[in-house]
């Protein structure tokens, strides 16, 4: 026996049967979209030269410190430099010059005590200590502070900038973009940190003494796309030390740069700055 149909609402409809066939499903189009298919990875390594120069002191730094200095020299007690030195010798002369010096770099020359020797004992005085310096000289030289590869501007010196942090910047053969870091495709069957750095090895060479930080990328960056592109390439970038040692590029490389987070932008794309800038340090 049939079943009557349902009203509700002044409106007629009938449920079907379970096994009723509903309309065909639509075909599966052939052509895949885009961002369908699973991106290409890469790893690309940031090589770091951490600053071997202290950074030179700003002008409230060096106001700053002298006024410590001088707040020093005004609070501490006469240096007693009759235990020290005999009196009357050339080491006693010698600190004596020395501490006229300080004196007036603290205080100035309106403030320097007066001296009581004559020119001629002056001089004499002088030569001595000079003599006795040049005995006593000891060929330890302090570090210039701008290197002769920053004159001649050398970018694949390891000693230029030393007051900054520099970085490693490859240019591949048959690469689209100019300058970028070291980079290549992620293996299959390896992590990507452990990816990154045998692909930084083979095509910098093995003569660096190199240490990458973390395990785990400390940034991305996905260019931009053509339309016609099925698949978007994505680069996870890893942070990495130079102890010791220097680039050897194999065939791949064309050429190589040590380079300022301000001389990179120069050197790159807008798009490929825009996202490793905040990766970078600025000093």
């Amino acid at each position: 026996m049939s079943r009557p149909p349902c009203r509700r609402a002044g409106h007629l409809f009938s449920r079907a049967l379970a096994t009723v066939a509903g309309e065909p499903a639509a075909s599966t189009p052939t052509h895949i979209p885009r961002g369908s298919q699973k991106p290409l990875l890469y790893t690309a390594v940031i090589v770091n030269r951490s600053p071997i120069l202290t950074p030179s002191p700003t002008v409230f730094e060096r106001a700053f410190y002298a006024y410590q200095q001088r707040i020093r020299r005004a609070l501490h007690n006469p240096f007693p430099s009759e235990f020290y030195f005999k009196q009357g010798s050339l080491l006693e002369a010698r600190f004596n010059v020395e501490e006229r010096y300080r004196e007036r770099i603290a205080w100035g020359t309106t403030y320097a005590k007066a001296e009581e020797l004559s020119p001629e004992a002056k001089a004499a005085e002088q030569a001595a200590i000079d003599q006795m310096a040049l005995q006593e000289r000891s060929d330890d030289k302090l570090m210039p502070r701008v290197h002769p590869s920053d004159t001649v501007r050398d970018y694949q010196s390891l000693d230029r900038k030393g007051r900054r942090n520099i970085y490693l910047l490859v240019r591949e053969k048959g690469r689209r973009a100019p300058w970028e870091f070291p980079r290549g495709p992620a293996d299959k069957g390896l992590l990507l940190h452990q990816s990154a750095q045998r692909d930084f090895l083979e095509k910098c060479g093995k003569n660096m003494d190199t240490w990458i930080v973390t395990r785990k990328p400390i940034g991305m960056y996905k260019p931009p796309s053509p339309p016609d592109a099925t698949r978007e390439n994505i680069t996870f970038f890893f942070k990495a030390h130079i102890m010791a040692g220097q680039v050897r590029p194999s065939e791949e490389v064309e050429d190589f740069v040590w380079v300022t987070k301000q001389e990179i932008q120069t050197r790159v794309s807008k798009d490929y700055w825009e996202g490793v800038k905040d990766m970078l340090s600025d000093h």
